[in-house]
């Protein structure tokens, strides 16, 4: 038996809460989040299990997940169990051939399955897609000196967006097709960049281990809550941003000028820092948008519930 005197929160409270997120629900629902994850959040079991079943409460709201991996950490680790080099130029892994065979079995057979086992836990919702399915993720050769590193060149939407109208969640490993039928070891920002663009994703989610972007990341009051594409841009000309942090906003920028309205950067290692982001008016961690991209942002395709919203008209 438990007594009402020994609830922790009051139920006032309780819908406090609840009333807030509720707008903030409505203008997400039907609407469809590219979420691409990595990081600390992504190795740690424990966080892996907590991320997902933030990431399934979205699916019931109505919110079109699709999550695009990497898996540098894992690919690191077998490379050594094989006996391979490991190099990195410019902050790109060379893959050689060895390497590339290690990347697919790594990202495809190891990380990808757990990240599907860890969603299905919840319900059969998730479907792994490896990149070159379906032809979904098309690449060429970035440089010589890196091997089979690739740029994306384009992204074909129909097998993914036929997941999302099956009701659901595709995720991606960052492996992309060559015009040589071999396969491209791909930045998992790139890539999930240049997929919420084909898709037209409502908005693109950033997890990493810090709590968003830093003027300066010695001051921690320094984090910043929101900023423009015009912002970012100037901050990534100025060349004070931090190296851990350039590719992340370079991202970022790449999906805005592609068409996404929104970028996020979040801390995926705070509990239920997702849900925070996207729905709470505090929020937990950087948003980068377009200056005066809300009437873009509502353009968007919507589901037949979504549409008749107000919040989402």
């Amino acid at each position: 038996m438990k007594y009402a005197k020994d609830r922790k929160l009051t139920s006032s409270h309780t819908a406090e809460v609840l009333i807030e997120s509720f707008p903030w629900i409505k203008n997400i629902t039907g609407k469809t989040v590219v979420i691409k994850y990595g990081g600390a959040a992504m190795v740690d079991e424990k966080l892996r299990s907590a991320v997902m079943a933030d990431i399934v409460m979205l699916k019931i709201m109505g919110v079109n997940p699709v999550i695009v991996h990497g898996g540098g950490a894992a690919i690191t680790e077998n490379m050594d169990r094989w006996g391979l080099d490991v190099e990195f130029k410019n902050g790109q892994r060379v893959t050689t051939d060895e390497a590339m065979d290690v990347v697919k079995m790594t990202l495809i057979g190891k990380v990808n399955e757990e990240l599907v086992l860890a969603m299905n836990a919840h319900g059969n919702l998730a479907v792994g897609v490896n990149g070159t399915d379906a032809g979904t993720i098309v690449a060429e050769k970035k440089s010589a000196e890196l091997g089979r590193v690739g740029t994306v060149t384009e992204v074909d939407p129909s097998y993914i967006n036929a997941l999302i109208a099956a009701d659901y969640v595709p995720i991606i490993a960052s492996v992309g097709k060559g015009a040589d039928n071999g396969s491209f070891n791909i930045n998992a920002d790139a890539a999930a960049s240049a997929i919420a663009a084909a898709i037209g994703a409502h908005k693109i989610i950033f997890l990493t281990d810090v709590d968003g972007f830093y003027v300066d990341f010695d001051d921690k009051d320094s984090l910043v809550s929101k900023m423009t594409l015009d912002e970012t841009r100037e901050m990534l000309a100025a060349g004070t941003v931090s190296k851990g942090m350039i590719p992340k906003l370079q991202s970022c920028v790449e999906a805005l000028e592609a068409g996404v309205p929104r970028a996020h950067i979040v801390n995926g290692t705070k509990p239920h820092s997702i849900l925070i982001e996207l729905l709470t008016s505090v929020g937990a961690g950087t948003l980068i948008y377009h200056t005066g991209e809300l009437a873009k942002d509502e353009m968007r395709p919507l589901g037949h519930l979504a549409s008749r919203l107000s919040e989402n008209l």
